[in-house]
């Protein structure tokens, strides 16, 4: 078993989870969307992409493109969610988390896409 594909696989996995576990819920009430959980998928997305800077092949240029968009979009609904929640006198409304939870959705299909590329890549390994 190589341990390099197994930390990749997991990290993978592990990002799309968290993200999934962030964005269920309501769309417009921020309480069902934990701060803590968008984080725990923010650095482990950022570890995620981190694994996959030495890949120089084809496909490995398109799961670091998909990581960075999956980073991009999760980075950009903290800023926002910070923003409103300690720069607006109105805090978080509904439109403000809806929009962080359309942000984090964007990441999640980033991820899913990783994660069917994972199983693509693993498909079509022969022994």
């Amino acid at each position: 078993m190589n341990s390099e594909k197994v930390v990749f696989g997991f990290f993978i996995v592990l990002a799309l989870t968290l993200n999934f576990g962030f964005f269920l819920g309501d769309m417009t009430d921020i309480s069902h969307h934990s701060a803590f959980e968008l984080y725990a998928a923010i650095v482990v997305s950022l570890i995620a992409t981190i694994l996959k800077f030495g890949d120089s092949s084809h496909l490995g240029a398109i799961f670091l493109s998909t990581s960075l968009v999956a980073d991009l979009q999760l980075i950009a609904a903290a800023i926002v969610w910070g923003i409103a929640e300690h720069t607006t006198a109105a805090g978080v409304t509904e439109e403000v988390s809806s929009m962080v939870v359309s942000l984090s959705g964007g990441a999640l299909l980033a991820n899913i896409t990783s994660v069917i590329l994972l199983i693509a890549e693993t498909l079509s390994i022969r022994r």
